[in-house]
């Protein structure tokens, strides 16, 4: 994998401030996202630590098939501890910025590993372990080569929104975003290197 560092991400790992920093975007159907670019600092090293992780393959059944999952995954529940110390802090921020919206804390991290443009995740809401009315949110730090973040509700007649993740980038999912949008990594064939996307989600379901 051929990935090509920030010139700018030379500090110490860690996570900066979030009150008065992130810029919400406010979407339909009481759906909103915050982002901050270069959240994490130092993410060229949390990067390069996380690519020794031990990272999985996983397949899934698709139609009348069981394809491979074109990403590889890491899954890292509450009870386990995470593989850097500067995602430890960027938990206990979150968790302090957002805790009255949230109304309750995140819990894990899920971990997916986008080699190349080849790799992916298609369109989908995070609704695991909810109901179909229950909102909830969901905060991405994303390492490495910048990727869009592709976003569209789901009843359509707006346009597709996309956002570029990537060195150390924040974007929270929240309000009725799980519900009412969906979000997508889509394959690309330009030349792209390699991106890791931590989600912190507040339920501790795989």
């Amino acid at each position: 994998m051929s990935y090509q560092p920030s010139m700018f991400d030379t500090v110490a790992a860690g996570v900066g401030e979030l009150g008065g920093r992130v810029t919400r975007h406010r979407l339909t159907a009481g759906a909103w996202v915050d982002v901050l670019p270069g959240w994490l600092h130092g993410s060229d090293a949390v990067f390069e630590a996380l690519l020794g992780i031990d990272w999985r393959a996983d397949r899934r059944q698709m139609y009348d098939a069981v394809v491979d999952v074109p990403r590889l995954l890491r899954w890292y529940d509450g009870d386990e501890e995470l593989p850097h110390p500067a995602l430890t802090a960027a938990k206990l921020a979150l968790n302090a910025h957002y805790a009255d919206e949230l109304g309750e804390e995140f819990v894990t991290a899920g971990m997916c590993l986008y080699r190349d443009g080849k790799d992916s995740v298609a369109w989908h809401g995070d609704t695991i372990g909810r109901s179909a009315r229950h909102d909830t949110m969901v905060a991405i730090v994303s390492l490495g080569s910048p990727r869009f973040l592709s976003l569209r509700p789901r009843a359509g007649g707006h346009d597709t929104l996309r956002f570029p993740l990537g060195h150390g980038d924040l974007i929270v999912m929240g309000g009725s975003c799980q519900r009412t949008w969906e979000h997508a990594i889509l394959k690309t064939a330009k030349p792209v290197g390699p991106r890791i996307s931590v989600q912190f989600r507040p339920i501790n379901v795989a």
